[in-house]
């Protein structure tokens, strides 16, 4: 998908980001963004190896269009039509570095300025998890087993997924009742803050909740 494919209006917010990223992505040297990212490049082809949310994509250097495995058939995939999931993952290979993770997991509070933007995350990724699936466990954890997540033994229900190549969340809920709403959490692995911003890690939460109401 090219650029002037982007389902986004002349003026919109994503364009001016999305072009610019794009820029420097054509300019960059492709074995630098492997390396840095822990990315696999394919010289001959000329394409990154990379994984999102239980889907494997081709996307090709410089051009950045991704295609998805035909095998994985999950049904839906961002990053070959949601600009907020191409404009994070551009932005990840231009300007992101892989750590490994010592298999601690942080609140998103817990990440350098998470408490700038904690309230948007609330509003953006904690409520909208809690309130589109703490009362429809079932399909939450349908939808999870879907994706390849692991279960998990915290809350009513809870996963653990890989969001990008090494980078992993879990996302936990509790079911609401007659006194209390449902509530949710997002654990981010500790190698994140390496690889991603605080407000970068806002848009990972819209990306994996958008393509779980896209599953449904």
């Amino acid at each position: 998908m090219t650029a002037m494919e982007l389902n986004y209006d002349k003026d919109s917010k994503e364009r001016i980001p999305y072009e610019h990223y794009m820029e420097l992505y054509r300019q960059a040297d492709p074995r630098e963004i492997s390396g840095r990212c822990g990315i696999p490049y394919d010289e001959e082809k000329q394409e990154f190896c990379l994984r999102l949310m239980g889907v494997t994509y081709h996307i090709s250097f410089p051009d950045y269009e991704a295609v998805h495995e035909p095998e994985d058939r999950i049904g839906y995939y961002p990053l070959e039509t949601a600009v907020n999931a191409r404009i994070l993952v551009l932005r990840y290979l231009v300007e992101g570095h892989m750590a490994p993770s010592t298999g601690k997991f942080l609140t998103y509070r817990e990440v350098p300025w998470g408490n700038v933007y904690l309230k948007q995350f609330q509003g953006r990724c904690l409520m909208r998890l809690a309130f589109g699936y703490g009362n429809r466990i079932g399909k939450f954890q349908e939808i999870m087993e879907r994706i390849g997540a692991v279960k998990l033994d915290h809350g009513d229900a809870s996963y653990e997924f890989e969001f990008i190549n090494g980078l992993k969340l879990q996302f936990i809920l509790w079911a609401g009742d007659d006194e209390f709403p449902p509530s949710s959490q997002i654990l981010f692995s500790d190698n994140f803050p390496v690889a991603f911003k605080a407000e970068d890690m806002a848009v990972v939460g819209d990306v994996s909740i958008g393509m779980m109401k896209a599953l449904n």
